[in-house]
């Protein structure tokens, strides 16, 4: 899991936002982690290479 967070903001309709929190609360898991496994999914899908790593990080790495 990643060690640092970034906050996302989402708009969504209101039934929508309440009919995903009520089957994340009865599959007894949170909606931030179905976002985040939506977001790797879709990351792979379309072969994203990304780093857990900051781009600073990146950026040292290559000696620039």
């Amino acid at each position: 899991m990643e060690n640092k967070t970034a906050r996302l903001t989402v708009l969504i309709d209101p039934v929508k936002k309440q009919a995903f929190e009520g089957l994340c609360s009865a599959q007894d898991i949170t909606p931030s982690q179905v976002v985040r496994q939506l977001i790797r999914e879709y990351l792979d899908k379309h072969s994203v290479d990304y780093s857990t790593r900051s781009p600073l990080a990146v950026t040292r790495d290559k000696g620039e």
